[in-house]
């Protein structure tokens, strides 16, 4: 009896989680066998461990980015192989995949949704923001050609994603070359060769939702080995067995077939996560590509990015109708924003990554030149920067530049983006961000006009708490030494809720058209006061948010 409870303990100990009462009946039955003195017995039945057991941890720990300098990869999107990106986004995607517990599942049976279920909901932002990316990387190139030679790479990595047997991210890009904003395109679809539509369709045939996905089904159950199936259409059989069967038979009898049926799919999806794929991750592309896919898009966004690059033709004929691409619109409404904090994260974490790839003075400055590329590899626009050194980009002003852009882009509002003043503090303060002391005699730090938050010069770009405006933050007992906003967009004299509310679509219209409206103007900080350089966007945009939907209920 011990050894058939130290086994259900062992395998299924997740439930200890979820049931509190089960840990306590334990210890009852363990004080039970010490008063017929089998307390020999007792370690068997331990469940304190299972507290301290980090399973998502463990699980994803199986596949770990390569941070040894022997293997070098470029940061620059153009210079990329198909290979490699479907590689890091197999690495991303495994990782995610892996964090999905058998209790998540048990959730999303009873819930049918994905509320409360964090897990769940980042696996499918993942895979939103995947297929997002991959739509604004083809349309932010200029030219028909260039947006089509992008294209074309997205079908290599897509061939590299079957090879691999990652359909979940394989659904995302393809999803994302099929979405009608792409599809649209008829000048950049001309420069495509007959050989890339001809494997975008093969791969559209395989992703078909025709006859419950069974093009996938048969090549799925075919693959042996490492293989990341495609989320959605599994828990989309965990709803049906769950409706189908019943949970009681005759006599109000637990029905058992249903338990073992569900107990059967979960316990495949959970057995895959032992299994890492051979790759070898570069820590510092995973780096780059993380903060990349931190993005908040919705479908007008990308659809203005579209026209703008190719617009209405009213002469042309209207398009001849054609299936519909693979899945439309994965998971509805679920998409999260990104945490602040967690974008805070990803921006060091990519710029250290920056600094050790191009700093290669190590005198924390990167070449313009080499800034600008790396520019190119992520799906939002750029500004001329503000520079140390002429034609040099130093680590703080590109952390501040990462920061701003990422804030917007990820669509936190501008109200998170503070209104700090250098200010002169009359008693100690200390700083709101990493606690230390603001010293000095005069103009110590900063503090937020409108939230009345302090920092340091320093973190003052790298606050990671959201703006809170309040009266209370203009009242303060210090004298101010004005300075414009850190907010690219906003002119100096604009603060508060009705400049922010005033410029949020004009800033935010202006990076989705870039050059095609009028230029914006972006703050260069404290060494420049007062005043603003004009600037013109790169035309680079945002993705729409939900790209595989119609699998999970709300």
């Amino acid at each position: 009896c011990a050894s058939f409870l130290r086994y259900w303990i062992r395998e299924f100990w997740a439930m200890f989680r979820l049931h509190n009462s089960l840990g306590e009946t334990l210890q009852q039955f363990q004080e039970l066998i010490r008063e017929h003195g089998q307390e020999r017995l007792c370690p068997l039945l331990e469940t304190k461990w299972i507290n301290e057991r980090d399973w998502s941890w463990k699980a994803s720990q199986k596949i770990k980015a390569n941070s040894s300098k022997k293997r070098k990869v470029s940061l620059l999107f153009d210079h990329l192989e198909p290979e490699e990106l479907a590689e890091h986004l197999t690495y991303l995607e495994f990782k995610s995949f892996c964090r999905i517990s058998f209790a998540d599942y048990q959730n999303y049976i009873r819930s049918g949704c994905m509320k409360d279920n964090p897990m769940m909901e980042r696996s499918i932002a993942l895979c939103n923001g995947i297929s997002q990316w991959v739509q604004l990387m083809v349309l932010s190139r200029p030219t028909a050609q260039l947006r089509a030679e992008v294209f074309t790479k997205f079908i290599r990595v897509a061939q590299n994603l079957y090879q691999i047997h990652n359909f979940n991210t394989l659904m995302a890009v393809v999803g994302g070359l099929c979405h009608s904003s792409i599809s649209r395109l008829k000048e950049t679809s001309s420069y495509v060769s007959g050989e890339v539509t001809k494997v975008l369709n093969e791969m559209m045939e395989l992703l078909s939702s025709c006859r419950n996905y069974d093009n996938y089904r048969q090549t799925y159950s075919k693959c042996v080995g490492f293989k990341i199936p495609i989320l959605g259409v599994h828990l989309k059989d965990l709803i049906s067995v769950n409706e189908a069967m019943s949970d009681y038979v005759d006599d109000s009898k637990v029905n058992v077939q249903k338990l073992q049926a569900l107990y059967n799919h979960i316990n495949e999806l959970i057995q895959l996560q032992q299994t890492p794929p051979r790759l070898d991750a570069n820590k510092d592309l995973v780096h780059l590509l993380t903060l990349s896919l931190d993005l908040y898009y919705t479908e007008d966004d990308i659809y203005e990015l579209s026209y703008a690059r190719e617009p209405k033709n009213c002469k042309a004929p209207p398009a001849t109708p054609s299936r519909p691409p693979v899945v439309v619109d994965w998971a509805s409404g679920v998409a999260p924003k990104p945490d602040p904090r967690t974008i805070s994260k990803h921006v060091q974490r990519m710029v250290d990554s920056v600094f050790k790839n191009y700093d290669h003075d190590q005198n924390g400055y990167i070449s313009q030149e080499d800034f600008e590329k790396i520019a190119a590899s992520f799906p939002f626009s750029f500004c001329v920067m503000d520079k140390d050194k002429e034609g040099l980009v130093s680590r703080e002003e590109i952390t501040a530049y990462f920061m701003r852009a990422s804030v917007i882009c990820s669509k936190l509002g501008l109200g998170f983006v503070h209104n700090f003043q250098e200010t002169t503090y009359m008693k100690p303060t200390f700083c709101d961000n990493c606690s230390g002391f603001l010293w000095g005699v005069i103009k110590q730090g900063y503090r937020c006009k409108d939230c009345g938050m302090n920092c340091h010069r320093l973190c003052k770009d790298q606050v990671a708490f959201e703006c809170k405006k309040s009266a209370k933050g203009s009242s303060a007992t210090a004298t101010s030494t004005p300075t414009n906003s850190s907010l690219p967009g906003v002119r100096g004299g604009e603060s508060g809720e009705n400049a922010s509310a005033q410029t949020d679509s004009v800033v935010y219209t202006q990076q989705i058209l870039g050059t095609s409206f009028r230029p914006c103007f972006i703050d260069l900080g404290p060494r420049q006061r007062g005043k603003a350089q004009q600037c013109s966007l790169a035309s680079q945009t945002h993705p729409p948010p939900h790209t595989l939907d119609a699998i999970y209920p709300q």
